[in-house]
């Protein structure tokens, strides 16, 4: 990108993270009993890169989509990822102790409450999807809601922590790793362009070629991610570092190497770059931004 541009997508990006702050704060209640409230904010608040609700809001604008519909669709999936940090992050899981350069909801609030509070944002993505005073149009939530659950469940999301739980120690071929985290990771930021075109009107041609930029970039985000477990630290990534090599996971960088691994997420976010191109769309020039950021991030 040019130096003109770069400075057009971080101006674009800094006011959609501070829309969707706003919008969190808004949606996600302070005042449940016995300090739910608390726990659930602090898992989701101040903190995060923000990637999949912008997904969802530059997808939406490609389509023209309908302005409310894509701020809570956004909203919603970015609840769906926070609950399952916390989850993810419990003792009977990855057992970590750090999270967005602060102590995990377990570490903070205890067990059973982070428990409570990963069930409560699920179910409150669900909620903001189906609003009460029927602002959104009744297929458009069922359809939104639809795609949410998909990506979130035993073939999207929890299946494949599933697979990854069940991975431990076993050295794990390409096709499987892919599979694992095209699940894992790769759904949730794959509904993330979904849900933001379906907030709108588009062509079967134009969502399947969404739909397999939003694939290709699920899968560069996780090997990114895999690459900067082994080469940045803890206070970079908010999160703990090497984790995923201490408890022997199967991980792109354990079976390609770092040089293997940065090649094949250059080309997986090549694909993305094309498959926006098939797509026909007119304004994709932010979601080929966001491509990029995933791409080059630290964190």
């Amino acid at each position: 990108m040019t130096a003109a541009v770069l400075a057009s997508f971080a101006d674009w990006r800094a006011a959609q993270q501070a829309a969707v702050e706003q919008a969190l704060s808004r949606f996600v209640p302070a005042d449940a009993p016995a300090g739910l409230g608390e726990a659930m904010r602090y898992a989701v608040l101040d903190g995060g890169k923000r990637l999949r609700p912008l997904l969802v809001l530059a997808t939406s604008a490609a389509v023209q989509g309908h302005a409310e519909a894509a701020m809570r669709a956004a909203c919603a999936v970015e609840l769906i990822h926070a609950y399952s940090l916390v989850h993810d992050d419990m003792p009977c899981m990855d057992n970590d102790v750090l999270r967005r350069g602060k102590p995990t909801v377990h570490v903070k609030f205890g067990e059973a409450q982070a428990l409570l509070a990963g069930d409560a944002l699920q179910a409150l993505a669900f909620e903001l999807l189906v609003p009460g005073e029927g602002s959104l149009p009744d297929a458009m939530s069922a359809r939104l809601c639809r795609l949410l659950a998909l990506a979130a469940g035993a073939d999207g999301m929890a299946g494949g922590q599933a697979v990854d739980l069940a991975s431990v120690g076993i050295a794990l071929d390409q096709p499987s790793l892919e599979a694992m985290h095209r699940r894992k990771t790769g759904a949730l930021l794959q509904a993330s362009v979904t849900m933001g075109a379906a907030t709108g009107t588009v062509g079967a041609p134009a969502l399947a070629a969404l739909t397999d930029y939003g694939a290709r970039l699920g899968l560069a985000f996780q090997v990114v991610d895999d690459i900067l477990d082994v080469t940045a630290d803890s206070a970079t990534l908010g999160k703990t570092a090497g984790k995923d090599a201490a408890a022997d996971k199967p991980t792109f960088v354990s079976l390609l190497g770092l040089a293997g691994a940065q090649a094949y997420a250059d080309a997986a976010l090549a694909q993305a770059h094309e498959a926006l191109r098939r797509s026909g769309l007119a304004e994709t020039g932010t979601l080929h931004a966001l491509a990029d950021w995933v791409g080059q991030r630290n964190s």
